[in-house]
């Protein structure tokens, strides 16, 4: 985890940082949850086991990592529901901020990916929250 936490530090467009299990690394570039809902989505990848180091955690991330079988994350920041999720799961989780909740873009509401998995109640449902999320997405296109 120390090396990934080393490349978002040193890499200022990195967004967040994947080793999988076979010790390949995937870097994200995109703001938000986007890179992660499509690594978890690609059936062609497994994240089962995977390490993130991301700069922001909040809840859809977590609905993210637990559907995708993420066994470490480390937060700069994460959301206390993100958190509250994860901590009833084996993933293991480090942050340096916590905060009530994610912040939209313009810092004058809660993240809309935060406020859409709000209605899911446990780690239960991370396959319908990711559900959820890859609707999300489709209705932006």
């Amino acid at each position: 985890m120390e090396h990934l936490v080393h490349i978002l530090d040193a890499e200022p467009d990195t967004r967040g940082v994947v080793r999988f299990s076979n010790g390949e690394l995937r870097r994200f570039r995109r703001q938000g949850v986007i890179d992660l809902f499509s690594l978890v989505a690609d059936d062609s990848v497994s994240t089962a086991g995977a390490l993130i180091a991301d700069h922001v955690i909040g809840r859809g991330a977590a609905f993210l990592l637990i559907a995708g079988g993420f066994a470490e994350v480390y937060a700069r920041m994460i959301s206390r529901p993100a958190l509250d999720l994860l901590r009833q799961t084996d993933i293991k989780v480090e942050y340096e901020h916590l905060v009530d909740n994610i912040r939209n873009r313009r810092g004058d509401g809660i993240c809309p990916v935060e406020q859409l998995t709000m209605p899911f109640a446990s780690p239960a449902d991370a396959d319908a929250a990711l559900d959820a999320i890859g609707r999300f997405f489709q209705n932006l296109t």
